[in-house]
């Protein structure tokens, strides 16, 4: 056992390989997404003139520390603890002003500090022999995977979440239901669908209106017009059901314009010129974004649709059944996963980069400066602070308790807790389905080690040979893609 262990660490190598993994991909690729999403801002100036801000490259270099005579030096993680500091990089992001279409310096600014994973690429341990680790003042077999704020040692644990872009479908007494986290560059739209006592299949997304909408009125929204079409989309040539067909006759909708203006009302849109405009704004943007937000992607919203009404009629026949227990419903979170979430919120939030950026531009207009530096406008301590607050309180997209004091008790217990994973389920609740051991945890999941007491079941740890994987990149999707076609599987 102790031989296959040892043999099983030196093939695979780090235990935590993918905490580093994680935070290194969110460094080289992530960073540069985030900010290519936004790719511009427009000021609305007081002197109606035009001024656009456009982002360019993100660059971030290995921790350093700034003396109080002006010198600037590298930061070692053994330096960070004993002198209290945090272990972070400064982030600069390339900014050009663009006024009244005359592009002027592109200049990077410094937007705040952010933290630097021990031993990833970033850091200046990563690499290091053992030997080299001893010189540096470090514990040759430490293995890094977590960060040091304000001399202290934190870890971002593995948080379990509900796969997103996947339906999940639930059948309890006579409760039929779906739902799928719809996810589409960082933000994330949960959509519920239900099948009601009288048949009809209704969904509820975007947080607009508490009244759900039926789905035959979606599809006739989205293109699909015709109830024979509709019939085609659901079953594929096949026998329609009556409890589809109810659907279609409770609906009462002919076509399009009919669908739109029923959305419309239950939107409760004052303005009829309005309504066109603003359901097809909803259904582009917020109605599963995950498969486009242009009206390009309406038809295939339309198929989608259609498929789970298929399913539902499916389910409720019980010739189908999921679990939301099982685990390839889940996705594990990792920091980089954590760290973007915290980091969109901080830039594209009510109060943050990009709305202080308008802010302090019209402020200093008003004041009579034209054109003030870009780097006076951007103030630095705001990042700085809430990505701070987030790695030493551990609220991370309204989940508490990510980040946790890194336990140094033993080797053992620093490792397996750099493998935990938090559940998002509150431990006050019972959750007996949640809590129980789940056979697709097998290879997983540790079937024993979770604590006693109120965490029972939703504090876990992954089993000793589990790795996490990561999700393909486009070109890796391309290529399987590629190899179904020549299968002769249909894109339809």
């Amino acid at each position: 056992m102790i031989s296959s262990f040892l043999e099983y660490y030196r093939d695979n190598g780090r235990f935590i390989s993918h905490q580093i993994e994680s935070f290194n991909d969110f460094i080289e690729n992530r960073l540069q997404q985030i900010i290519d999403d936004i790719g511009e801002v427009n000021i609305d100036l007081p002197t109606q003139e035009n001024l656009v801000i456009r982002f360019g490259k993100v660059m971030i270099g290995p921790p350093e520390i700034k003396e109080s005579d002006g010198s600037t030096k590298t930061l070692i993680p053994m330096e960070a603890r004993l002198r209290k500091l945090t272990y972070s990089s400064t982030l600069y992001i390339e900014m050009t002003p663009v006024f009244e279409d005359v592009e002027h310096e592109t200049t990077f600014v410094n937007i705040g500090d952010f933290p630097v994973m021990v031993k990833s690429n970033l850091c200046p341990l990563a690499g290091l022999s053992k030997d080299e680790m001893v010189s540096a003042g470090e514990d040759q077999h430490d293995m890094g995977g977590y960060f040091i704020i304000n001399g202290v040692e934190r870890v971002l644990i593995l948080f379990e979440d509900i796969a997103p872009n996947r339906l999940i479908f639930q059948k309890k007494k006579d409760e039929i239901n779906a739902r799928i986290d719809s996810k589409n560059r960082g933000y994330t739209q949960r959509h519920v669908f239900e099948r009601k006592e009288d048949g009809m299949i209704v969904s509820r997304f975007a947080n607009i209106t508490t009244t759900p909408i039926p789905v035959v009125a979606l599809i006739k929204a989205l293109g699909i017009e015709s109830d024979k079409d509709m019939i085609e989309a659901i079953f594929k040539g096949g026998e329609p059901t009556e409890n589809t067909l109810i659907n279609l006759y409770m609906a009462e909708i002919s076509g399009r314009d009919d669908a739109i203006e029923y959305i419309g009302k239950i939107l409760k849109i004052a303005k009829k010129e309005q309504v066109v405009e603003r359901v097809e704004h909803l259904l582009d943007n917020y109605l599963l974004p995950h498969l486009g937000q242009d009206a390009s992607s309406r038809v295939l919203k339309a198929r989608y649709l259609a498929n789970v009404m298929a399913k539902m009629d499916l389910l409720y026949e019980g010739k189908i059944n999921d679990d939301i227990d099982h685990y390839g419903n889940k996705r594990l979170r990792l920091a980089g996963d954590l760290l973007e979430s915290v980091l969109r919120s901080t830039i594209l939030g009510r109060w943050g980069l990009v709305a202080r950026l308008q802010y302090n531009y019209q402020k200093m207009i008003k004041r009579g400066r034209r054109l003030p530096s870009l780097q006076s406008i951007v103030i630095t301590g705001v990042l700085t602070k809430q990505i701070m607050r987030a790695m030493a309180v551990g609220d991370f997209a309204n989940q508490t308790g990510v980040s946790q004091r890194l336990e140094r008790s033993n080797f053992i217990r620093a490792l397996g807790h750099l493998r935990g994973v938090v559940s998002p389920l509150s431990a006050t609740q019972e959750h007996y389905e949640a809590r129980e051991l789940h056979a697709t945890h097998w290879g997983r999941l540790c079937a024993v080690r979770t604590p006693e007491g109120q965490n029972i079941g939703l504090r876990k740890f992954l089993a000793l040979g589990a790795q996490v994987t990561t999700s393909s990149d486009d070109d890796e999707k391309k290529k399987v893609l590629s190899a179904l076609n020549g299968l002769g599987v249909k894109n339809e």
